[in-house]
């Protein structure tokens, strides 16, 4: 590292989110700047004297700049570490996943889902509930590419509420394992939508069901349609991509936690009516992290350019069930979802104070005793 001056550019706030970092009020100085806790530093066996000093540029904008004194000393104490790509979490497993291409989409299966679409150097505004967002920016003389992103709210936190809200397993593999017992639902349609729904509704009314139940219902069919139900999520947001850029998706890329169960993978391949490749490394997010880091200026240590990539191993799953019976599923499921939406008001429907003329007869009795009472007094008048 050079002992030239860094120059470290943060809002406020997100500075202020840092264990090293306190924001000062309007009343301690002319303008808001962001000050390093003592307390946090010490915490950590930092010195003052080797933290950068901060300075305002503006009200909202506050630069981090070390002096070359600090840099010396960081050095005579410390390894220097350089920051050399910066990703967020779905940014770079769409990197990971080597997403490079227009049309180019991964799905990452966590606690939720979150599919991204490469859509190029111009921003796509979505017309059917998605959201445009940075993809990436790797290096400081190429261009910005954009992608269009679908969140679902419940993943694998569904086959978490099955264990731990139901107890119908123990585990995530016996939740597998049952739904492999049955191979279907029986015509059960679950809609996870505990805290309302995500892309491409955007319903926050909506509430978790199962319906479809019969006689014959039971612990396994509700495994099967918990897993199918991350399926169908995934195919609504798919399928308002596909509107959104015109040309249709011919495989799904995959990553994440739950790409381990194979009953869902094949699922998703059934319900997609497309091919669904699994890397043999899950963990893209790692993954396209580090080679953004590597490919950076200065650092060079391998290329992200198409042609110096190397074959990586996958594992693919094809569909095994005819359209036909994709779409009459499919079917059912949106059907399953208008019923879940409306449930949850924003406003309690009428007043909740009894009045006393809710009842009709007491409201007619009330009103001829005061006609009966006003009559008298006239009379008597």
């Amino acid at each position: 590292m050079s002992t030239k001056q860094l120059c470290l550019q943060t809002d406020k706030i997100q500075c202020s989110k840092c264990l090293f970092t306190e924001i000062l009020s309007h009343a301690d100085h002319a303008c808001p700047k962001c000050s390093f806790s003592r307390g946090s530093w010490t915490f950590w066996f930092y010195f003052e004297d080797v933290l950068p000093l901060s300075r305002e540029k503006d009200t909202t904008i506050i630069y981090l700049q070390s002096t070359t004194q600090s840099l010396q000393q960081f050095q005579e104490g410390f390894t220097p570490i350089c920051t050399s790509q910066c990703l967020g979490d779905q940014s770079a497993a769409l990197v990971g996943q080597m997403c490079f291409k227009d049309g180019q989409a991964k799905n990452t299966y966590g606690t939720g889902c979150f599919l991204l679409c490469n859509t190029g150097h111009k921003p796509a505004l979505s017309e059917h509930g998605l959201l445009t967002t940075v993809a990436y920016k790797l290096g400081r003389d190429k261009a910005v590419c954009y992608a269009l992103e679908g969140s679902v709210a419940i993943a694998g936190a569904v086959v978490r509420w099955l264990r731990d809200n139901l107890g119908i397993a123990k585990s995530s593999e016996e939740v597998e394992k049952l739904a492999a017992e049955v191979g279907t639902s029986y015509g059960c349609y679950f809609v996870p939508a505990f805290s309302g729904l995500y892309a491409p509704y955007w319903e926050p009314s909506a509430r978790g069901i199962i319906c479809g139940l019969t006689q014959f219902t039971n612990k396994n069919h509700i495994a099967f349609a918990a897993l199918e139900a991350v399926c169908f999520q995934t195919r609504e947001i798919l399928d308002a991509m596909n509107k959104d850029c015109g040309i249709p998706l011919s495989q799904l890329q995959v990553d994440g936690g739950m790409t381990n169960n194979k009953i869902l993978m094949q699922l998703q391949a059934d319900i997609l009516c497309i091919p669904v490749v699994k890397p043999s490394m899950p963990e893209t997010t790692a993954l396209g992290a580090a080679m953004a880091a590597g490919a950076a200026e200065g650092v060079g240590v391998w290329s992200l350019h198409p042609d110096d990539f190397t074959a990586v191993t996958c594992e693919r799953f094809e569909p095994q069930i005819n359209p036909e019976e994709s779409e009459y599923r499919y079917t059912r499921w949106k059907k399953a979802v208008k019923k879940s939406m409306g449930w949850e008001m924003s406003e309690p429907q009428g007043n909740s104070e009894t009045s006393i003329f809710c009842s009709l007869p007491l409201g007619f009795f009330i009103m001829s005793s005061l006609l009966m009472l006003i009559g008298a007094k006239y009379i008597s008048g």
